[in-house]
């Protein structure tokens, strides 16, 4: 089945991560990049590869990236990663294994999460659809982060891609704060009946830090990882706090009557 993929991978300064990248995809023909407008060496990275195709867009929403490199994808089936996914050996075994079902269009593959190259037993990356027909799909955006939408069958795979960050914690707090505040406005603008629970909980801006710290480190075994288990957890704590931060300084503009676009600077 790994003639008939096209990998989907959208880049931002990713020179720490790419070359792993895309090294687990070299059995594509062709890898599509959709790239938005990079200063490190990503681009010199990418271009050392002949089967990669680059393609610059300026960045408005991660959906409208995906959606647009949908379009430049001829091939009936895509691999949409982000630019720190490592697919493992063994998916890539796995699917090249798979026929090609006509009554499944799309495949979910879980995830571990690694920090300084290690492997973490803790992760709150849920699946995700990554491996779809491309004519039944279209991305939307849902807060801070995108969702594809396939129509049809899904089918869960038994084997992992690791998500592999390596950029420096300077880059992934920059990030964060720019997360957070789309997610502050989306959780501030949904109907609380609309919300889920964990949505509801982070809402109420004391308890979701503490929550995810204890989660990370003892429900999710982080705790045996050592200090990268450690690192991980203080990580997706501090993620929380700055959302707390982001909803209490919303809330406190809006009563105030205050203007929100001088803090909605991305």
């Amino acid at each position: 089945m790994l003639e008939v993929i096209t990998p989907l991978i959208l880049t931002y300064n990713e020179a720490p991560n790419i070359e792993r990248t895309v090294q687990s995809v070299k059995w594509a023909k062709q890898i599509v990049v959709i790239d938005s407008y990079s200063t490190d060496e990503t681009l010199e990275i990418l271009s050392s590869h002949p089967q990669v195709k680059i393609f610059q867009r300026k960045f408005d929403s991660f959906a409208s990236q995906c959606n647009y490199g949908l379009s430049k994808i001829t091939s009936e089936w895509v691999l949409s990663l982000d630019a720190d996914y490592i697919l493992t050996h063994e998916l890539v075994d796995e699917i090249k294994a798979l026929t090609l079902d006509i009554d499944t269009n799309s495949y979910i593959v879980k995830f571990k999460y690694c920090v300084f190259g290690q492997t973490l037993r803790a992760t709150l990356l849920p699946p995700r659809k990554v491996l779809y027909k491309r004519e039944k799909a279209i991305y939307k955006d849902d807060g801070h982060a995108h969702r594809v939408w396939v129509e049809g069958k899904s089918r869960m795979l038994s084997n992992y891609i690791h998500h592999d960050d390596r950029k420096p914690l300077s880059r992934w707090l920059w990030a964060q704060d720019r997360y957070m505040l789309i997610e502050s406005k989306k959780l501030l603008e949904t109907p609380a009946s609309e919300l889920s629970l964990g949505d509801r909980i982070r809402k109420q801006k004391l308890l979701a830090p503490f929550i995810i710290l204890l989660y990370c480190l003892i429900l999710k075994g982080g705790i045996w990882d050592g200090w990268p288990g450690w690192y991980y957890a203080f990580q997706r704590m501090l993620a929380e706090i700055l959302l707390s931060i982001r909803l209490i300084e919303l809330e406190k503009l809006h009563n105030k009557g205050l203007p929100e676009n001088k803090v909605y600077n991305l």
